[in-house]
């Protein structure tokens, strides 16, 4: 997906068995973002960050939700031991991450895979992508202190 593309309704169902629908959201703003594998240093970072930050991107209007491909279980576990108070997306199969193309070819210790690109999403209050944070721009210890400049930035405009 691009910026000005609308995101699929249907987003999948979260830690606690709830089905997410960017409707769940019409009239709020959304920063959707993707994770590699819940309870890995990188993604615990960044949950924690945007946990630690939800109530500066509550004020601005905005809605934190995160998928990955970790199991409903898992990422329940995620959200209990890091206390995180929004939706963790169980995408098992990556419709959702195929969908936003946050899913293709990545390179670990020199070794080529397929798996999760760590990207963020920032999406309006009609759905549509405004921003998109890429892999390498990604932060993780302070990237809701790089969603919030943005605001901020595009606050001041």
């Amino acid at each position: 997906m691009n910026i000005g593309d609308k995101i699929p309704e249907f987003l999948g169902v979260d830690q606690s068995g709830r089905e997410i629908k960017a409707s769940d959201y019409k009239g709020r703003k959304i920063v959707l973002y993707s994770f590699p594998k819940a309870g890995t240093p990188g993604c615990s970072s960044e949950a924690c960050s945007l946990q630690q930050h939800r109530l500066e991107l509550q004020a601005a209007g905005y809605a934190v939700v995160g998928v990955s491909k970790d199991r409903q279980e898992t990422q329940r576990k995620f959200a209990d031991k890091y206390k995180l108070c929004f939706p963790l997306i169980a995408d098992t199969e990556a419709t959702l991450l195929q969908e936003l193309g946050c899913w293709g070819e990545r390179v670990i210790c020199g070794r080529k895979t397929l798996g999760i690109l760590r990207t963020t999403y920032i999406v309006d209050e009609n759905g549509v992508i405004e921003k998109i944070f890429m892999p390498k721009e990604i932060k993780t210890k302070i990237h809701a202190e790089q969603i919030l400049n943005y605001i901020a930035e595009k606050t001041a405009q």
